[in-house]
Formats: structure tokens, sequence, C-alpha cells
């Protein structure tokens, strides 16, 4: 069975159609439409200001869309009993995620998983201490760790019920070189088992992570396909940056 054909064989996990998000005079996001299939790891790739996190918003149930609909693990976010549904199988980790400064570890992962109702919430935590490697500062207060650590618990903190499917903006936005490698390997790993959607402005993000990208520019839909599709004719920075050029081109003649 050829690539292709094993992802048309998979379940679509996450579906956005034509979704555009209008503030007065200004548009985040314009008709945009793809879908991840199931087990895929897909890098949401886009300069800053693309619409990526509005997107992501939009997936996660924090902003309603103006026009269009979403879809994740056939729940709507934006319906309130769906959205609660959908959050007992559905890892969020926001840039910047929102962390208790005077907690530490072990008290936010404790607090989390109460509010989560997580079964077996010992062995839970256990579990993602380990996966994100936060055992030296497991009781440590949160602010005073450095970026790097507080990604990690972020990220435990997105993991600690197990969900089925993981939203991840911008996971290794700040981080020095070896985190950067740590997170990526962490997220290769993740993708055995789960679907990711993870969004990044980094071009090699896309090679070092993941086997399907959707790219946007201008708050437009430019390009959804597999690494391979986006390298065809170039590599994949030569691909991004003549994309960009078209968005940009077609921005201004509208």
């Amino acid at each position: 069975m050829t690539t292709q054909e094993s992802n048309s064989s998979r379940s679509v996990t996450i579906r956005a159609e034509s979704l555009s998000k209008i503030y007065g005079d200004f548009a985040a996001l314009h008709s945009v439409t793809f879908q991840v299939r199931q087990g895929t790891v897909a890098a949401f790739l886009g300069p800053n200001g693309a619409g990526k996190s509005t997107t992501m918003k939009i997936l996660t149930g924090y902003l309603a869309p103006t026009a269009g609909r979403a879809e994740v693990l056939g729940h709507d976010p934006t319906h309130p009993e769906q959205r609660i549904a959908l959050a007992q199988r559905l890892g969020y980790l926001p840039e910047n995620g929102p962390l208790y400064a005077d907690m530490t570890p072990r008290e936010t992962l404790e607090f989390f998983g109460r509010v989560r109702g997580v079964v077996g919430l010992k062995a839970a935590i256990d579990r993602v201490v380990q996966q994100c490697a936060i055992a030296e500062v497991f009781d440590k207060p949160v602010g005073k760790l450095s970026k790097g650590f507080r990604q990690r618990v972020g990220m435990a903190q997105a993991l600690l019920h197990d969900p089925e499917v993981l939203i991840l903006d911008e996971p290794t936005s700040g981080l020095d070189p070896l985190q950067i490698r740590e997170v990526r390997a962490l997220i290769r790993e993740l993708g055995r088992s789960k679907t990711i959607l993870l969004s990044t402005h980094i071009l090699q993000e896309v090679e070092a992570v993941a086997s399907e990208v959707i790219v946007v520019g201008e708050g437009r839909l430019v390009f959804s396909g597999t690494v391979d599709e986006l390298r065809a004719g170039g590599s994949v920075e030569q691909r991004f940056y003549a994309l960009m050029d078209q968005s940009k081109r077609r921005k201004e003649a509208a």
C-alpha cells in the first residue's frame, strides 16, 4: 500500500471548512480549509501573523469563527457541550501557555489532574514527568524555571489525560538548540500514537517532525499536502518563500 493510499484510509481527525475570522476591517483568516488524518503529525507553517494561532484557538474552542466550521474528533469545538466532551480527548499547548508562577510542576499537574477528573492521577503524573523530563524541577516554583522547563511543564499538563489529539502552538518558540532538539524528539515519539497539529514559523521544524504540512500566508491557505509534495521542485525553504510571494501578490491584487 502506498503512503497516499494509507493516508486516505485513515479517518479525518481535524477538519477546518472555510474558516474565517474577522476583527472589524481586518481578516485574520479568510476561508481556510484543510484536514488532518488520524495518526498524522502535521506542521502548520506560516510567518508570524499569518493566522496560525487564530486557527488553533478556533479548533480548541477558545474562539468562534466569523464563518465556516471546525471539527475535531467529530466534535464541534464551538458548541458548549461538545467542547466539554472534546476536552477529554484533546491536549492543547498554547504559545506561552498560562501556568501559575507560584505553583510547582507537582502542584500544577495535581491541580489540572483534579480539574480534568483524571483517573489514576499519580500514575498519570509519573508518566508525563518521565515523558517530558521534568523530574529535576518537579518541586521548584514554575516562575523560577527556564523557558525550556516551563514549556515542558506546559507539555506535561497537555499530556496528563493521555489525549488522542495534540494541538501545539509554537512548541519550540524561545528554546535553546538543545531544548529544541529534545522537544522535537518528544513530538516524534508522541506522533507514533497520537494525531498532532503543531504550528511553527521555523522551516526546519517541518522536516524534523512532520509528515504533512499546511501553509498559510496573509490569513489564507496556500498549500496543504505531504512534506515531499511541498519539496517538489525545490527545497522546503525555496517552496515556502515562493508560496509567500504568491500569497502577497494575491493580496495586493485583491
